[in-house]
């Protein structure tokens, strides 16, 4: 199980207003950069996993 903090945690909470806020200064490369990252580890990428919400297992 995480316990720490990531930067795809990072991006995905600040993300969307980061770049409402940089509009415009933001490269397509960046943008596709900090999407990637947003999606890692997610099931959009394979990364989900299951768990029991009782044991946590």
């Amino acid at each position: 199980m995480r316990t720490s903090l990531e930067v795809a945690d990072i991006f995905r909470s600040a993300g969307p207003v980061y770049r409402a806020s940089h509009a415009g200064h933001l490269s397509l490369h960046q943008l596709k950069v900090m999407s990637a990252i947003e999606h890692c580890r997610t099931a959009a990428l394979g990364g989900h996993t299951e768990a029991c919400t009782d044991c946590g297992h």
